[in-house]
């Protein structure tokens, strides 16, 4: 018999996870979908179930619970790792079809809309931290783990450390960014994280700026569906937009496939031809010495001058 509170199980789990150097965050969800797997079928161990049961519990999370396909993938791919890695049983998963991607674009912010929302935020450091993840098209993860040591102001660089995939990575630091971080740095004088928690010795918590960054997207009046991680869209976009190469713009992100950073090929230009027929008025309340429109798009000045 199989329990919830049986540790065997989640402890190897754990220790093969470690050991081929999985990152925390995949370890957290792979432990999340097997508990939710295993109590779907107590008091049946793992073990005792055939492909079939894999794939009425697949169905049942596609249609019942209404899963995204990532999700279930995300599931599967945990399940995966149960019986080929852990079980040696790659034949109870092996004829089990994966979940086909679903083909979404992006939601992409206008230049004009990352501006209202950076002035909809009061506090210094998570203004400067949004701006930072916009201006290096961060992740999420990332940007809340930088440490001082990870900023090149001279070279106008960010180095990322063991980013997605445990991989290395440099990306541009603008002007605007490199100024505001010098603000911010003056007031706030971080000791090992650029941007720390409650204690000096821990980070700002992702979820903490994904909550500021909803109350301004509330507060800027923006209609758009969109989560923080659409900074990291509209930087891509807007330098695709702007004329920098494809793959350059794969290396900035960080991206394995071309395949990948390719979507942005799609998101609707329209708007462009818009924004260069607007006009300022709307963003003057934003503080200069943080950000104003040529800084914003020293993003792109800077992208193609390193491109070419």
């Amino acid at each position: 018999m199989m329990t919830l509170s049986s540790p065997t199980l989640f402890t190897t789990l754990s220790h093969e996870l470690t050991l081929r150097n999985y990152s925390h965050k995949t370890l957290k969800a792979y432990r999340s979908c097997l508990r939710s797997f295993i109590k779907y079928f107590v008091p049946r161990h793992p073990r005792e179930l055939s492909s079939e049961d894999i794939r009425t519990y697949l169905l049942h999370l596609i249609e019942k619970e209404k899963l995204a396909a990532s999700t279930v993938n995300q599931v599967f791919n945990a399940l995966r790792f149960l019986y080929v890695e852990l079980y040696k049983m790659s034949f109870i998963i092996g004829n089990i079809p994966r979940p086909q991607k679903e083909k979404k674009l992006p939601n992409v912010l206008s230049q004009e809309e990352v501006l209202k929302i950076f002035s909809c935020v009061d506090n210094l450091k998570h203004k400067t931290l949004l701006m930072l993840i916009y201006s290096a098209g961060l992740r999420v993860g990332e940007s809340v783990r930088l440490k001082i040591s990870d900023i090149d102001g001279q070279r106008k660089m960010i180095h990322l450390h063991g980013a997605k995939g445990k991989k290395d990575r440099y990306t541009l630091l603008s002007d605007a960014a490199l100024n505001a971080l010098r603000e911010y740095y003056k007031k706030y004088k971080p000791k090992e994280f650029l941007f720390e928690g409650q204690g000096e010795r821990e980070h700002l918590s992702e979820r903490s700026i994904q909550h500021v960054f909803e109350r301004a997207v509330k507060r800027a009046r923006i209609r758009k569906t969109i989560s923080l991680h659409g900074l990291r869209h509209s930087f891509a976009t807007h330098l695709l937009e702007s004329g920098v190469d494809l793959r350059y713009i794969q290396e900035l992100l960080g991206h394995n496939s071309s395949k990948t950073t390719e979507i942005y090929t799609h998101v609707p230009k329209a708007w462009l031809r818009h924004k260069q027929e607007t006009t300022w008025q709307n963003c003057q309340s934003f503080r200069p010495s943080i950000a104003n429109k040529n800084e914003i798009n020293d993003i792109c000045r800077i992208a193609i001058r390193n491109w070419e």
